[in-house]
C-alpha cells in the first residue's frame, strides 16, 4: 500500500468552514480541494464508534452531559450543526461507518485520531478498528488510514489489532524519548503541536525518514514557513485559504 501525504489535512473535516467532525465538514474539505482529512473517534453509551472530540455534548450540539452515557439513538435526536451557523441546523453526529463510507467515495486519505473516553481506550481501538476493517478490507485506490491517538493504551491497541495501518505518535511538546515512542509502537509519523515544533525536531526527525505533521495551523505564511522548513503535512481548519496558496513547483506541492 502507498502512503502518499498531501502538504494540507483537513483539520476535524474543515473545522473553520463547516461543524467539526461531520459529514458537512467532511464534504467541505473535499471541495476546497483537500485530498486528506482528520477526524476524532469515540464510542457512545452503546459502543457505536462516532465522531466526537470532546468528552461532553455541550459545545458541539444542542445537548449536554458526557458523550460516554448516552446512545447512539438518543445521539441522533441532537443537533450537531445549528451552533456553527443556521445553514448547517439538522447536521447529525455520524458514525465512524458512515464517515469512512464518504470519505471513500470521494477518495479522500484519513487520519484517524481515537479520542477515547476515559476507562475506554482499548474498547474503543478495538471497536474503532473493526468497523474499519469492515468498510475498508482492501481498496488498493485508497491510500490506508493512518491511525494516530494521544492515549498510548489505544495506540498499542492499534498497533496489535492492524500492525499493517500505519500509525501517528501524536504529541504536543516533542519528548526526547520520542524515537522510542515511535518505535515502541512501530509510528510512521511524528504529530506534533505547532506551539512546540523546532527545526532541530524537524531536522531529527527526517534523518529518521519520519515525516512530521503539524496541527492546527491556519495562517498561510505560518504554513509556508513550516513547509520550508521540511514539515510534510499541516492540518488546518481553514483549507480553502490553505489550498489557494498552494502552487506546483517543480512537481512538488508547495506554499506560494
Amino acid at each position: 500500500m502507498t502512503f502518499d501525504l498531501p502538504p494540507i489535512i483537513g483539520h476535524r473535516g474543515s473545522a473553520g468552514l463547516a461543524p467539526e467532525n461531520t459529514l458537512a465538514g467532511i464534504r467541505r474539505a473535499h471541495e476546497e480541494g483537500a485530498r486528506w482529512v482528520e477526524f476524532d473517534v469515540k464510542l457512545t453509551y452503546d459502543g457505536i464508534p462516532i465522531l466526537m472530540h470532546d468528552d461532553r455534548l455541550d459545545r458541539t450540539t444542542d445537548g449536554s452531559g458526557n458523550v460516554a452515557t448516552i446512545t447512539y439513538d438518543d445521539l441522533q435526536k441532537l443537533d450537531a450543526g445549528a451552533w456553527f451557523a443556521p445553514s448547517f441546523a439538522g447536521e447529525r453526529v455520524p458514525s465512524l461507518k458512515a464517515a469512512l463510507d464518504l470519505c471513500f467515495e470521494l477518495g479522500l486519505g484519513i487520519n484517524m485520531e481515537l479520542k477515547p473516553c476515559p476507562g475506554r481506550a482499548k474498547e474503543t481501538a478495538d471497536i474503532a478498528l473493526t468497523t474499519l476493517e469492515d468498510v475498508w478490507p482492501n481498496r488498493a485506490s485508497t491510500p490506508p488510514p493512518l491511525i494516530s491517538s494521544f492515549d498510548k493504551r489505544a495506540l498499542a491497541a492499534a498497533a496489535s489489532l492492524r500492525p499493517d495501518l500505519p500509525r501517528g505518535c501524536l504529541v504536543g511538546r516533542v519528548p526526547l524519548t520520542w524515537r522510542t515512542a515511535v518505535e515502541r509502537f512501530g509510528c510512521r509519523t511524528l504529530n506534533v503541536s505547532d506551539r512546540w515544533i523546532r527545526k532541530a525536531h524537524v531536522e531529527a526527525a527526517r534523518k529518521q525518514g519520519i515525516p512530521i505533521l503539524v496541527y492546527t495551523v491556519n495562517d498561510p505564511n505560518r504554513a509556508r514557513a513550516l513547509l520550508e522548513m521540511g514539515v510534510t503535512s499541516i492540518f488546518t481548519d481553514q483549507v480553502d485559504v490553505m489550498m489557494r496558496t498552494l502552487r506546483d513547483a517543480n512537481g512538488v506541492e508547495k506554499v506560494s
